[in-house]
Formats: structure tokens, sequence, C-alpha cells
């Protein structure tokens, strides 16, 4: 009884295991002498004839990262020492003979005859102390397509690759149905075309180079182009969140970073944008934001002498003089070179404007004082001996022309989940100004509240001009990290970073960076300061829109910027796709009351 259960057991697998090979099965094979048709597909299968003298590293990543449907198959096999070291002798004795022959005839020296004779030395004593061991090494490879005339075009394209190598292939001529049960997972050789090849070069063909940055938690960049994974990944897992974006004008940074602040959104994260050209105001509409448009018309104001109140580990007295440093620094950009006697007075004067409100270092809290503003600085400075060229150069930010977006008490608040500050409609000289002012005012709000949040600072060139809005970035920069802040700068040129000692200390201290199509007369730089090898280069030279190289620590891999379709509505900075999405709206206005989801359809 039990014999018969086991035999129809066996019979029900049998009868199973054939089930599943007429699921998997093609309908029909068709071999020719070069290729083989299943179905709609057509298969042609490769081997390696020919390898160099020498083989770089990695040779084989073109070949597996080319973008195509590929089976790559590598068989290899140990080949006993003594063997070999038999066949070694062998060749030595003749290739030793052939050298004395040639000194008897007097024929000069030829070269690669004494070149032959050293390396079979050294490999056989290299194989006799046990650094080495040889093997039998067989490589093929398996394209597909949809037409003869497509595996022509693929194999050319092959064979350039490893040709440019010194590595050469063929078709396997009349042996298709064995070459296809090679690279199918058999582990079965059916082809039987080895080269011997000892350990050193044979650990060159090690296929898998390509990075994979898939996690289990974060937002997804993008996708890998070399393997069509998913880049997934968290900012916050890694030793700082920064990241840096360089690219030329229309590579996709704004289409990247405003995708990022959506999925970020996603999973609760605040996310708080610097936007110098009115990218994100549609986005920040979309999603419920805050809009201000921070000009000198505007009505949105920042007093930079808001205090924030103390955190558990800070005194008054540390707020307080932080600040005027702050806002000595900001001053410096708006009136411009100061004597040391005039930053002194300065000094003084705004520690007599923060006196005047009963603000001084004595005080346990600030909740509930009322701020000086700039124009209380100016006339304290005009009542001082040696004020008075001060109080006039300021005297255009409280009452000239560039009165209106800094001199009068906060009215910006950053309770939203995105908070856009557009500063488009500001001059380009105040520009500057308005960026350090703003990245002022954030840093005083992000550090009341420990929360996930992004900074997004776009056209980052114009605070990195400056000396002192330079290193007020950097200190952001470099202390986010403590406030679960994550900076993101953003500019199109790599040397608006080297330009300034504070833009190379902000590129050591981003842990993410994603580099987008280069102009050529900055990617020499580039691949400097990103040891980047000549294939990246030309690559970030080529990359069609929204495409790069995205580093996460000691990772990076080729990315493409993938949205889905109501994401891209959203975010796209297409102005084609813009206007076409403004005739949308217009056509269907609130006017026209159409009912979503109606019953009568």
């Amino acid at each position: 009884m039990a014999l018969d259960r086991k035999a129809k057991q066996k019979q029900a697998y049998e009868l199973a295991k054939q089930a599943l090979y007429d699921v998997i099965a093609p309908a029909s094979m068709r071999i020719s002498a070069n290729h083989i048709q299943m179905g709609d597909a057509h298969a042609r299968t490769l081997f390696v004839l020919t390898y160099p003298r020498y083989l770089a590293q990695s040779w084989l990543t073109p070949i597996i990262n080319m973008g195509r449907t590929v089976d790559v198959a590598i068989f290899i096999d140990p080949i006993p020492t003594e063997e070999i070291l038999k066949k070694l002798q062998n060749q030595l004795v003749s290739v030793e003979a052939e050298m004395m022959e040639r000194d008897e005839k007097g024929l000069i020296r030829d070269p690669m005859i004494e070149a032959a004779y050293q390396n079979i030395e050294d490999l056989r004593d290299r194989l006799q102390t046990s650094e080495e061991k040889m093997f039998r090494f067989g490589l093929y490879i398996t394209l597909y397509g949809k037409s003869p005339e497509a595996l022509d075009r693929m194999e050319n394209e092959v064979r350039s690759e490893l040709e440019s190598r010194l590595v050469y292939a063929k078709q396997a001529l009349y042996q298709q149905k064995e070459g296809l049960l090679s690279v199918f997972p058999y582990n079965n050789d059916a082809l039987l075309v080895t080269q011997p090849m000892n350990t050193s070069p044979l650990s060159s063909t090690f296929p898998f180079v390509s990075f994979d940055l898939t996690s289990d938690r974060g937002i997804m960049y993008g996708v890998n182009r070399h393997n069509s994974s998913l880049v997934l990944f968290d900012r916050f897992s890694l030793e700082n969140a920064n990241t840096i974006i360089i690219g030329k004008s229309g590579s996709g940074k704004s289409y990247a970073i405003k995708l990022e602040v959506l999925r970020s959104m996603m999973l609760g994260d605040d996310v708080i944008v610097i936007d110098p050209e009115n990218e994100y105001q549609y986005l920040a509409q979309a999603t419920g934001g805050n809009f201000f448009k921070v000009s000198l018309n505007s009505g949105d104001l920042i007093n930079p002498f808001d205090l924030p109140e103390p955190t558990a580990d800070e005194s008054s007295s540390d707020i307080l003089r932080g600040n005027i440093i702050n806002v000595i620094g900001l001053l410096k950009i708006m009136l411009g070179y100061m004597s040391p006697e005039e930053e002194s007075l300065l000094n003084e004067a705004i520690n007599q404007a923060y006196a005047s409100q009963d603000i001084t270092p004595e005080r346990s809290s600030f909740e509930g004082v009322t701020p000086p503003t700039m124009g209380d600085l100016q006339n304290i400075l005009s009542s001082m001996r040696g004020g008075e060229s001060l109080s006039q150069r300021l005297q255009k930010y409280t009452q000239g022309v560039y009165a209106g977006f800094l001199n009068g008490q906060s009215n910006v608040r950053l309770d939203g989940q995105l908070v856009v500050f557009n500063i488009r409609d500001m001059e380009d000289e105040l520009r500057p100004v308005a960026m350090y002012l703003i990245v002022n005012h954030i840093w005083k709000n992000v550090r009341k509240t420990l929360k996930k949040r992004l900074l997004i600072i776009d056209e980052a060139w114009w605070m990195l001009q400056y000396p002192e809005s330079a290193s007020f970035l950097f200190g952001i920069v470099k202390r986010a990290r403590k406030y679960y802040l994550g900076v993101t700068t953003i500019t199109q040129d790599i040397s608006d970073f080297q330009r300034s000692e504070y833009g190379q200390a902000i590129i050591t201290n981003s842990s993410l960076q994603l580099l987008m199509k280069q102009s050529p007369a900055t990617i020499d730089q580039l691949q400097g300061i990103f040891n980047l090898t000549d294939e990246e280069k030309f690559m970030l030279l080529e990359d069609n829109v929204g495409e790069g190289l995205f580093f996460a620590g000691t990772k990076h891999v080729a990315i493409k910027i993938i949205a889905s379709y109501i994401e891209d509505q959203i975010i796209t900075t297409d102005p084609e796709q813009r206007i076409k999405l403004q005739q949308t709206k217009t056509e269907f206005a609130p006017s026209q009351e159409i009912e979503i989801g109606s019953q009568e359809g």
C-alpha cells in the first residue's frame, strides 16, 4: 500500500511538473543557424572566444547595465593545480627552446617570446605558492529582440562594447539550442566553449557592480537607470539629511525637488521653501500650504529683531547675543563695507534698540515682548555721535525706496505643513537681503519645536555670494541635524559652491547629492570634486531632462525622475504644459457648476 501511495504521489508530481512546463513554455520554437524564434520573440546566443592579456575591473559592467534584455551565463570550473603545472612546464620548455634556437641563428630577440616566457614563469610560481588558482571559464550572452534585424543591432552594440576592451565574441552558429540551454538556470554548460583563466583576471568578471538604493522606508526618488530598480531612500537615515542639487537650467532640478516635497508631505513631513522664480505657488495651492510673497509692496513682513523663546539648553542672554550677531550680518549685506569703528557703533546701537523695549540679557523670557524695528535702530544711530553716516545709509530701508519689507513687526507664521516664501518680485540687489532675512526667520521657528522638516533653498548662489550670508547658511547646514531638519541647497553651477569657502563646506556636510545635466564648461571641475568616472562624466553631459546621478553616502546610482500623472500635473514646470493647464482651468471654471459624482452621469 505504501509503495502504491508513493507511486501515485510521483505520478501526480510528474503531471504537475508537465503542466507547469506547458504554462511557461512557448507555443512553438523555430531554430535557425544564428537565432531561435519563440512565438513573437527572437533570441541569439554569443560566446566569448578571446580575452586580452590584461582585463580591467568591471569590464563586464556595460553589458550588465546596458538597459536591454540580456541573459549572461558564467561557468567557472576549477582545474587541478598539478595538471596545469605540467602544461605550464611543457610550454616553458617549448618557449625556452625557441629562444635558444633564435640565439644560435643570431636573430634579434623577440620581445613577445620573452614576455610569454616571463608570464609563464610568474604564473607557475604563483600557482606553486597557492597565490593563484586556475579555472575553466565560459561566458555566454543571449540577446532578445522582436526580429532578426533587432538582434543584429543589439549584437553590434554588444560586440562593440566588448571589442573596445579587446574581448571578442562570436555567434554560436548551428548551436543556438545549446546556447539557450546554457544560459537557462540549469547549471548546464551545453556549449563547452571555455578558456583557462587564473584568479586575478577572473575576479574582474564579477558582474554585480550596480548599487541598489532600495530601503523599507523613505520616499521614491526615481528609477535606477541601470537595472530599473526603485530608488527608495530616507534622507534622515544618514548622518545628516542635507542635500545639494546641481544642474544646468532646464535639467529638471525644480521638477525633482517638487516631487520630493510632495512625497515627503504624504509621509507627514513639514516643508519650507524659498522660491525665487514663483515655481511653487501652484504646489502650495494644491496642497493647502501657505504662500507668502516677500516684496516691497506685498505687505508680508519679517522683523529681523524677532527673538525666539529659549530652549531647555539655552539661556536668554545666549539667544539675544546670537540674534544681535545675525542682525549685524544682515546689516553688512544691506549697507556694504563697514569699518571696525562703525561695526562697534552698530553693535552698541542694536543693544540700545533692544533695551528701549526692555529686552536685556537679564530677562528670563521674551514671551509677550514687542521687539524693536529697523526704524528704531535708525533713530538711535542718528542720535549717537558718529552714527549719522550709518543712519543715512539705513534710511532707504526704513523710509526710502526699499522700505516696506523689513521695517515692521512680523506677520508671517510658519504653521502650515508647506510654507513657501516667494521672492520673484524682489529687486535683484535686495534678493540676498531677503533670503538672509527669510532663512534667519525660519531658523528661529525651527528651533522652537523639534519636528521633521525640510528646508528648500532654490538658487542658493544668491546667499553664497556674500561671506556673511554664506557663513550663516553653512551654520544652519551644520547644525540642522540637531533640530531634525534637512536642508536642500539648489544651484546651477558647481563654481557657485567653489567660489566660497563656506560653499565647499556645505558640500562636505551634505550626505545626499543629485547631479543633473551639466555644462561642458564645468564638467571637469565637477568630475574632480565628486570623483566621477569618465563614463559618469559623459553621462552627465548627455543626460535627458530628469536624469542624473543620485549620491547617498558612499553609494550612487544613475537615476531617472518619474512622477505619476497626478503628481506631474501639480509639479510641472514646462511652460507649454502650464499654459494647457491654465486653459483647462478656464474651461472648467466654478461658474459652470459641474457636479462631481452625479447619479445622472
